[in-house]
Order: C-alpha cells, then structure tokens, then sequence
C-alpha cells in the first residue's frame, strides 16, 4: 500500500541519465502519480460487481473470495519477482510493464466468461499492482520537483491507497447508474489507462541505467536482531489488511444479504470510505512519533472490528459505515508506523529484503484468512463467518499492542 522500503532505493537517485537532462521533472512527476492511482484503481474496479458476477456464473460468496483472494498471488509474485528490476531496467520501463499488466487485466474482465477467467484478470491485476507499489512509489517521490521533494511520500501514498479507494466507489457508481455494468468500467478504465500510457511513455528516467546488469528476485529474510520490531509489526499490518481484505471482498455480500441494500453505488462507497480514511490517516500521522502511533492504531482497529461487529449484529447500516471509517483510520496508522519502525530497525543493506518480508505478509492476509472468511460463510451463514474474523482481528490488533507497550516499556527501563 505504500513504498516497499519507505525510501526510494539506495541504487537509484538522480542518476546521470538525470543530470544529463536538467529539464524540468514536473510533466514526468504528474504522469506518474496519474499512472499510480489509475493502476490501483482497476485492481478495485471489480468489488461491487462481484454480485452481478456470482448472479451471472452462478456461484457464492466461497468462490467470490478465492476470486479476490488470488490477487495477492500476482503482488507477492511481482514484489518477489520484479522488485528489484527498476533499479536495473529503469523506472520508466517498469511501470510500462505494469500497466501493460493493468490492460491485460481489464480485457480479461470485458472478455469474462467462466470462473477461471476472472481468475486469470484477479492475478493480472496484482501483478500490476505489485509492480507499481515498489516502482511507482520510488518514482513519484524521485520525481517530485524542488517545491514538493518534501511531499513526495505523501503524494505517492495518496495515489496509491486514493486509487485502490476511487476504484470500487466508480465501478459502484457505473453498475449502479449505467448501463452494461460488467463492461461500462473495464471500459473507462482502458481509457484512463490510455491516458496514462501517454504520460509515462515520454517519463524522465531517474535511474542510471547500466548495460549488462543482471536482474534477479528480492529475496526475502528476517535478520535475527529485528525480528521482535517484525513480529509485531507485521501482526498488526496483517489485522488491517486482512480487514481490507474483508471490506472489499465480502463486503458486497454482507450489505446485499444482511443489510439488504441491494445498491452496488453504497457498497462502493462503503470500500471507498476505508481507503480514503486509511489515506488521509498515513499522510497526517507521518511525523507522529512511532510507537505511540502504532500502539493508537492497534487500538482504534480494535474500536473499528468492534463497530463492525455491531454492524453485524444489529443489521446497522451506520454501524458497518463508521466501522469501515475507524477501521481505515486503524489500519492506515498501525501499517504505515509498522512500516516506519521495520525500515528503522533494519540495517541498510538488508532494508528491502526486510521491507519486502513484511509486505508478503500483508498481503497474505488480504488473500487465506478471505478464502477462508468465505469458506466459513458457505458453511455456517455469513453473519457467523463475519463476526468471528472481525473477532480473529481485534484479537491480533491487541496481541501487536501488548508486544509494543511491552517493547516501549523496556526501551524506557
């Protein structure tokens, strides 16, 4: 969701293919925030269609999330796979690919037929989203221009995770007000992606590109002296991604089924209203001090899971929307400070494995415990199944806020 090390790399910079060129990186800096949050949009477009999918092809809330669920393969394989490329290869080459990857995945959808097919479009996605939250981030913060140098990670945060917000809030609004719901958003979204092609086609390169560089995959490790800042901060980025998780791949069936709104356009600002809560929150905290924002954050997740499940409970519209409100501010604070105390603990030369390590966590919870939300929903009803994960949640929020006091309570012995 942000940077995968919170820093642009050590190998890339304003290399001499920059310096060679002192144009201005104004045009390049705006073509590359657009290109961010237009990639991160499609990989949202398809959460309040998922109904009319399972209406169409025939299946349930199960097949929904492992439908959801796979996008995380296609992250943790392009964060694996290609997370060191751009320094290689170049950022401009890089975020060409993932948007090439954003288009195969928007025609997969128009072209949709059988389950396997939204499949195929669901890893396409994360292979592009992959690509761009390491790539991407790197670029907008190396391209920001004198005036917004300090900015930059704030404007990279804001198109990444406002991106992955706008997504299901269109699409909602398409399925909702337009016609051919299943093929009007995929549409715009190879429009908008038309546009982006345009602007990262002629993008200032910032990387030193040298002929000859091998390219290999990020390898991911823990080293021994960091694991306890990891182990706590990994369990709380697992809790609110696996909330994410939650809110865009069930969600639409809890506001159809247990509310009984049948309004893709709420259920797209329901998933909206997180994202952007989760934004705003990463972008207002960054110079809170760490510990401190990691423990509140632990703890207004708890509150948001805990609205939530009132939410459930009480068939409350306005308990799940205040909960979705909470959650983002929870998981925004608890992620990005976890993230910030993971880079701050790890050594220089082992940051991006370490970062990495703990990005593939995250994302693992946004695609298992789903899956498994879904699977529990088939057997036991989807109320039961939704107050025991948002329960399984607020439990791993307390046990990352008990391991931090714990920490900061030693440090201060």
């Amino acid at each position: 969701m942000t940077d995968r090390s919170g820093t642009p790399s050590s190998r890339s910079g304003r290399g001499a293919s920059a310096s060679a060129a002192p144009r201005s990186t104004t045009p390049s800096f705006v073509a590359a925030v657009y290109a961010f949050a237009v990639v991160m949009l499609g990989t949202t477009l398809p959460t309040p269609l998922y109904s009319l999918y399972g209406e169409k092809l025939g299946f349930g809330v199960a097949t929904t999330t492992v439908v959801f669920g796979v996008y995380a393969v296609g992250v943790i394989a392009a964060l694996i796979g290609f997370g060191r490329w751009s320094d290689v290869i170049g950022r401009r080459k890089l975020l060409i690919a993932g948007a090439l990857l954003s288009v195969a995945s928007a025609v997969v959808f128009l072209t949709a037929g059988p389950v396997w097919q939204l499949l195929v479009g669901r890893v396409l996605s994360g292979l592009s989203a992959g690509i761009y939250a390491g790539a991407a981030t790197t670029a907008v913060i190396e391209l920001a221009p004198p005036s917004w140098r300090g900015r930059g990670p704030a404007v990279a945060t804001a198109a990444n995770i406002g991106g992955l917000g706008m997504g299901p809030l269109i699409a909602g609004l398409i399925a909702e007000y337009a016609p051919n719901p299943l093929h009007t958003p995929f549409f715009l979204d190879l429009a908008l992606l038309a546009l982006a092609f345009a602007g990262i086609w002629r993008l200032q390169e910032t990387v030193d590109v040298k002929p000859g560089a091998r390219l290999g995959v990020q390898r991911l490790s823990v080293p021994a002296d960091v694991r306890g800042v990891f182990v706590r901060a990994s369990i709380a980025a697992f809790a609110g991604f696996a909330v994410m998780g939650t809110f865009t791949g069930v969600m639409p069936s809890f506001v159809t089924q247990i509310l009984g709104i049948d309004d893709r356009a709420f259920t797209g600002f329901l998933v909206f209203v997180l994202f952007a809560s989760s934004a705003v929150t990463q972008i207002v905290v960054r110079r809170m001090p760490t510990e401190s924002a990691l423990i509140a954050g632990c703890a207004i997740l708890i509150g948001g899971t805990c609205l939530s499940i009132v939410g459930l409970v009480a068939t409350s519209t306005a308990a799940l929307l205040g909960g979705a409100v909470v959650c983002g501010v929870g998981q925004g604070m608890s992620f990005s400070k976890g993230l910030a105390s993971v880079v701050a603990a790890s050594p220089a030369d082992r940051r991006a494995e370490v970062t990495s390590t703990y990005f593939v966590v995250a994302y693992v919870a946004i695609s298992l415990p789903i899956v498994g939300q879904g699977v529990a929903a088939q057997q036991w009803g989807l109320r039961p199944a939704g107050i025991a994960f948002n329960i399984g949640v607020a439990v791993l929020a307390l046990v990352a806020l008990i391991l931090t006091i714990i920490a900061v309570r030693r440090l201060g012995d």
